[in-house]
């Protein structure tokens, strides 16, 4: 059973900084693409980060130079490192976790799961 955990969002004025985290749970052996979204009220769901196991980044073109994804790969964590906030930040930000690798037993073979999410967190930038 792979599960995702987020943290770290709040209120904060516009300028102001959030670091969000995300930790995948379980005998997890990889993870290969880990991600974050976000959903302000009244509209879809859209990417704002991904990063891939080899490191490899890629934004969303409204907060490039704003926000930094990292991963730490001995942890199964994520993290959302956001700064410069505008008042159009304000969502609920998601977790996302793909194609993992994981056991499901001490005596089964690795089994592969696909597109894992976490609960949510509230970021609300004020102006």
């Amino acid at each position: 059973q792979v599960q995702l955990v987020e943290s770290g969002g709040g209120l904060v004025q516009a300028g102001g900084s959030l670091r969000l985290s995300c930790a995948a749970s379980g005998s997890i052996f990889s993870i290969n693409v880990m991600g974050w979204y976000r959903q302000a009220p009244g509209k879809q769901r859209k990417l704002v980060a991904t990063i891939a196991s080899g490191n490899v980044a890629d934004y969303e073109d409204s907060v490039k130079g704003r926000f930094t994804i990292s991963r730490d790969n001995a942890k199964n964590t994520v993290y959302l490192q956001m700064n410069s906030l505008k008042p159009e930040d304000t969502a609920v930000y998601y977790c996302n976790a793909d194609r993992i690798k994981y056991s499901s037993g001490p005596y089964a073979l690795p089994k592969w799961g696909s597109n894992y999410w976490g609960q949510g967190t509230q970021v609300t930038v004020s102006s």
